[in-house]
């Protein structure tokens, strides 16, 4: 396996973990709809949360977060549609990214809360 998937599911592994030490549910893990996924979804509270994590080891291309395009946010939007066909909810829906930098000091997480979505 290439090292950026051996990244990519140690980032979700450490994302779970943030979250659920924060009172998230997690309900589904890299749900998918066609070609599209959503690395998390989650429920804390009133809110329905679809996640996309983004993990990187260093920043010499940027932080974690910059990796995640106009593009990829529009399918997070289009999967969230499918899911939301698929399990209706009364609950408010919010969009969030979670980057990670893993260095050997340990993984800094920043949490974009209720990301617009273009």
């Amino acid at each position: 396996m290439a090292a950026h998937n051996d990244t990519g599911k140690e980032g979700e592994a450490l994302a779970i973990a943030f979250f659920r030490e924060r009172d998230y549910l997690i309900l589904h893990t890299n749900w998918r709809w066609r070609h599209l996924e959503i690395d998390l979804v989650a429920t804390k509270g009133n809110y329905l949360h679809f996640i996309e994590v983004k993990t990187r080891t260093s920043e010499k291309f940027g932080k974690p977060e910059a990796g995640v395009s106009r593009k990829k946010l529009r399918n997070l939007q289009d999967a969230a549609a499918a899911y939301l066909h698929t399990f209706p909810t009364k609950k408010r829906v919010q969009f969030d990214v979670l980057s990670i930098l893993i260095s050997p000091a340990g993984p800094n997480f920043t949490l974009i809360e209720d990301h617009y979505v273009w």
